[in-house]
């Protein structure tokens, strides 16, 4: 699933493409794509209206129109290709926006698990979805007392996980976090002092900037735009490793949460 670094290098690679572009019309040929508004509503309301930036708030795209933002999630493999507007459909193009240069933003998605939100842009930050997440993880307000209040009686590997508590942090990253932080992922979350919170918040935001700056990890089948693969797969410390980096101890690989997690008994050890 594409996560921050992933989405982050997905923005940057379609701003460059689709800025100032004018939306004539959409083609929706899977509407449970489309959450909000109906799929009538939604192809009336952004016709006509052009791309100004793109943004990003965790997960989500957010695509900034004249009087909308489209907001956009890639779920597990979503993507954005551009096409030449009389080109033909292929398999899996789910959502097409024809521009007014004859050209297409074709959403990509096998699996049909991404969704669509077109919002007003008045109060988008208060309304779900982006009401219901969590702190950007450069967010000056993410401190060790945040985290305390916020994380409860669960694995810290889970509460990793929860986007209403940190953006953007998805299984791979939150098993190098866990490793850089010495701290193993079946921990009460809730038991963490200050310092090993901070430890949290310092590794986060320096595995997310490493993968950002790499273009995002490629496992399976992801790609930020027409073969355009990330890199970070390469500096990977324990997630899908054979040996600890640091010990040379065998990698263990358990269930958290119903998330395949990797890490070192001796490095990571259990209270």
């Amino acid at each position: 699933m594409p996560e921050l670094p992933e989405v982050e290098t997905v923005k940057k690679a379609l701003l460059k493409e689709v800025k100032n572009k004018e939306i004539l019309s959409a083609s929706i040929y899977w509407d449970n794509i489309i959450a909000y508004p109906t799929i009538s509503e939604f192809k009336k309301q952004i016709q006509n209206q052009v791309i100004h930036d793109i943004k990003r708030r965790g997960k989500w795209l957010m695509f900034e129109l004249d009087d909308y933002y489209l907001l956009s999630h890639l779920r597990m493999e979503g993507k954005y290709y551009i096409r030449k507007t009389d080109d033909p459909l292929e398999k899996h193009q789910h959502v097409i926006f024809h521009f007014s240069d004859k050209t297409d933003l074709r959403y990509h998605d096998t699996r049909k698990f991404g969704k669509m939100f077109l919002l007003k842009k008045d109060n988008v930050f208060k309304q779900k979805p982006l009401s219901e997440l969590g702190l950007e993880p450069w967010d000056t307000s993410l401190t060790p007392s945040y985290l305390k209040q916020k994380f409860h009686k669960k694995p810290i590997k889970t509460e990793l996980l929860d986007q209403s508590i940190i953006v953007g942090i998805g299984n791979i990253y939150a098993d190098e976090i866990l490793f850089l932080s010495k701290i193993n992922p079946k921990t009460d979350a809730s038991t963490l002092t200050n310092k090993e919170c901070q430890k949290i918040i310092n590794f986060t935001r320096e595995v997310l900037e490493k993968a950002i700056e790499d273009g995002g990890t490629t496992v399976k089948s992801y790609e930020s735009s027409e073969g355009v693969h990330g890199r970070f797969q390469n500096h990977l410390l324990v997630h899908t490793k054979q040996e600890c980096p640091i010990c040379h101890s065998k990698i263990t690989k358990i269930n958290v949460g119903g998330r395949g997690t990797y890490y070192c008994t001796k490095c990571q050890k259990e209270r």
